[in-house]
C-alpha cells in the first residue's frame, strides 16, 4: 500500500495540485541593433522556445498550468506582466491559479542579454522563486543555456 501510494506520488509530482498561470516571456529590446535594424524574427522564436521549455518542465515538475484565454483581454493590455505592479497576481487569482509565472529577456546588444523568472504567490504577490542570468551572444544555444540555469538553480534546485 505504501509502495502504491509513493508510486503515485512521483507519478503525480510533488506539486500536483498547485496550479500555475504562465503569462510568458516579454523581450525588453533596448538595443541600438533593433532599433536601426527593426524587430529580429529569431528572437520571436528564441523566446517561443523559452516559453515552451519553461511551460515543460513545470509540467514535468507537477505543476499544473491554467488556461490563461479567458483573460486575454486583460493580458493584452498590459505591455510587460513582469512589471506590472501585481496585476499579473490579480490576474492569476481572477484564473483560480495559485501562483503568477511571468519572465523577461532584457537586450542590451547582440552580445548582452539578461533573462528573468519569477514565480509569485497569487493571493499575497510575494515572490516564492526567481532568478536572473546574464548571457553573452544572442544565439539560441546561449538563451536556452541561460534558462537552463535559472530552472536547474533557481527553481528546481537538485540535491547533491
Amino acid at each position: 500500500m505504501r509502495l502504491t501510494a509513493l508510486a503515485l506520488l512521483a507519478a503525480t509530482g510533488v506539486h500536483a495540485q498547485e496550479r500555475v498561470a504562465f503569462f510568458g516571456l516579454t523581450l525588453l529590446d533596448t538595443s541600438l541593433q533593433s532599433s536601426a535594424s527593426g524587430e529580429n524574427t529569431a528572437e520571436q522564436e528564441r523566446l517561443a522556445q523559452l516559453e515552451e521549455m519553461v511551460a515543460a518542465r513545470f509540467v514535468q515538475e507537477g505543476y499544473e498550468l491554467v488556461d490563461i484565454e479567458p483573460a486575454r483581454k486583460e493580458i493584452d493590455r498590459v505591455v510587460n506582466l513582469a512589471k506590472c505592479y501585481g496585476c499579473d497576481t490579480r490576474i492569476a487569482v481572477q484564473l483560480g491559479a495559485d501562483y503568477a509565472l511571468v519572465g523577461e529577456v532584457q537586450k542590451v546588444s547582440d552580445l548582452i542579454l539578461a533573462i528573468n523568472l519569477q514565480l509569485r504567490a497569487a493571493e499575497t504577490g510575494e515572490m516564492v522563486k526567481g532568478g536572473v542570468v546574464d548571457i553573452r551572444g544572442n544565439t539560441d544555444e546561449s538563451w536556452q543555456r541561460g534558462m537552463r540555469y535559472i530552472l536547474k538553480n533557481r527553481f528546481f534546485v537538485e540535491e547533491r
